[in-house]
């Protein structure tokens, strides 16, 4: 595992995508810019003119290290102890596999000198360990599974949300990976007005929300969920890509053509999802 501050430099070389079992994560699928906590963040954060992409993309905070791990890439937020996105390719072989949950408990990446969360801060804290990166997507392999349980691709998450709405979110998208072959997932926090503000000793930052992109072929959906049991119903929690980027402040699935990305990215469909 390795891990470094995300530089322009290292995001030109990293804009690639690879197929098949033990491939290199896809970091290139997003460019992401960090947003301060107590952000509102129903505001644009991020302007859609290129001339402020080109300034987004051009430096990001030191708190941002991009972790790399056998099946996906993890933007590690070192200040607030959550990631700020994580970013994987979900295969249509890989949505089953022999290897299963039992018996793997959430923990720190012993490899990495980052703080991070522990046990304590989420014990009696009344939020739940949210994986970012679900174990589901990683049946095809025990290691890749294992590295789901890291602290670095977990947030505090409304238990309701975690075993409800957000885990149907998540079956849908291993159901489009069958459906489409593959498809490229992109998911973490919002903090927003960090309403909920933070838990345990090392003050891991409860997010207001959730945000997941999805890209199949030349379909592309986004989805926002608030952090707590009350949501609409998917359909409504829908929206678009450029709607989510505006929201975040993140670039996503950057590595497509330019006109592609805008065509794609501009309108989402309910019956391409069999929503």
């Amino acid at each position: 595992m390795r891990f470094r501050t995300f530089t322009l430099i290292a995001l030109t070389i990293l804009m690639m995508s690879c197929g098949g079992h033990g491939r290199p994560p896809i970091p290139g699928t997003v460019r992401p810019v960090a947003v301060p906590v107590g952000t509102n963040s129903t505001k644009h954060l991020a302007p859609k003119a290129e001339d402020s992409k080109k300034a987004i993309n051009s430096e990001l905070q030191s708190t941002d290290d991009v972790i790399e791990y056998l099946g996906y890439s993890v933007s590690y937020n070192k200040e607030r102890k959550i990631p700020n996105w994580v970013s994987y390719e979900l295969l249509a072989s890989e949505t089953d596999g022999p290897y299963s949950r039992k018996g793997k408990n959430f923990r720190q990446d012993p490899s990495l000198s980052l703080s991070q969360a522990d046990d304590n801060d989420y014990r009696n804290s009344g939020w739940s360990r949210g994986h970012m990166a679900p174990a589901g997507d990683f049946k095809w392999n025990d290691q890749a599974m294992w590295d789901t349980f890291y602290y670095t691709n977990c947030c505090p998450q409304n238990q309701s949300l975690n075993a409800g709405q957000w885990n149907t979110l998540e079956q849908k998208v291993r159901g489009w990976a069958k459906r489409f072959g593959k498809v490229h997932v992109v998911t973490g926090p919002i903090i927003g007005k960090n309403i909920y503000g933070t838990i345990g000793y090392n003050r891991v930052v409860v997010p207001d929300a959730f945000f997941k992109a999805v890209l199949a072929n030349d379909h592309a959906i986004a989805f926002v969920m608030h952090n707590h049991n009350n949501n609409e119903n998917m359909q409504k929690c829908a929206m678009s890509v450029d709607d989510l980027e505006d929201l975040t402040g993140i670039d996503f699935f950057a590595e497509q053509v330019d006109d592609f990305e805008n065509q794609v990215e501009a309108t989402y469909n309910l019956r391409n999802w069999g929503l």
